[in-house]
């Protein structure tokens, strides 16, 4: 099974390093039920540099030198969006079967990828979400930025019929064909949701990720995709530390709740 962890950075030079450090030295996920018998995925590392100006650029050609990792690097600053709808397109291109995104900043913990790919790697789901805010251990800060987080989730819930605890988690994974039925434009932190809303409604072949193609002349059977939930761990970093999203953000991602849950944008 070929896996595609796809990294957005941004002026990162300081953590990028330990962060892709800390990936390469967790185990791939290991296909199926992920039993020992089973074997590990063929995992590939997509940074995808977003207009840095702190020196990431170079850190990053650097690690791509190391099998198994792959620099792209977009000259200026759009989002994390676009960085992530870049990494997207480099995996679906290269062949991924499944993607997992994973920031760049040491929050999310890569021993948690396994947890968050089984229900994919077994079979039961096309995309998982994860949360924090389900049993697993956080870091505690910041009161407001948790309720913030609870009004967006409701409303994101409320329109796409979903019963997710954290539509802000940033650790998500994803089928290729959830991903090919998702047409995304958010350039900025909206991608968060405008994954979750195109992915509730987006229909998907009722096949096995490693079926072989259908002929040109047999039209699939569609269904709706599977959304799962997992718990995730979290080491939330402070503004002093580097966190970058912001007040805006929140009231962009309830736009995002309306533009793409309700509109269908």
């Amino acid at each position: 099974m070929k896996l595609a962890v796809v990294v957005p950075v941004y002026n990162e030079a300081r953590w990028v390093r330990q962060s892709v450090a800390r990936l390469r030295n967790t185990p791939a996920p290991r296909e199926g039920r992920g039993l020992p018998a089973d074997p590990p995925c063929e995992r590939t590392i997509y940074l995808v540099n977003d207009g840095s100006t702190d020196g990431t650029r170079e850190i990053l050609d650097e690690l791509a030198r190391e099998p198994g990792v792959v620099a792209h690097h977009h000259p200026a600053n759009r989002g994390k969006g676009a960085a992530i709808r870049t990494g997207f397109g480099l995996a679906l291109s290269h062949g991924a079967q499944v993607v997992i995104v994973h920031d760049a900043d040491m929050e999310y913990d890569p021993e948690d990828h396994a947890a968050v790919l089984r229900p994919i790697l077994d079979g039961r789901a096309d995309a998982v979400i994860g949360s924090r805010f389900i049993g697993h251990t956080h870091r505690v800060l910041y009161y407001w930025h948790y309720q913030a987080n609870k009004v967006i989730t409701t409303f994101c819930n409320m329109v796409t019929n979903l019963n997710l605890t954290d539509v802000e988690c940033c650790l998500k994974a994803f089928t290729a064909p959830a991903l090919r039925a998702a047409t995304l434009t958010e350039e900025r932190f909206g991608i968060e949701i405008e994954l979750i809303a195109k992915v509730a409604r987006a229909r998907v072949p009722d096949a096995p990720l490693d079926a072989p193609a259908y002929p040109a002349t047999a039209a699939p059977t569609l269904r709706r995709a599977r959304v799962y939930e997992v718990a995730v761990s979290y080491a939330g970093r402070t503004y002093e530390e580097g966190k970058k999203i912001g007040w805006k953000d929140g009231v962009a991602a309830l736009w995002c709740i309306v533009k793409h849950g309700l509109i269908g944008g």
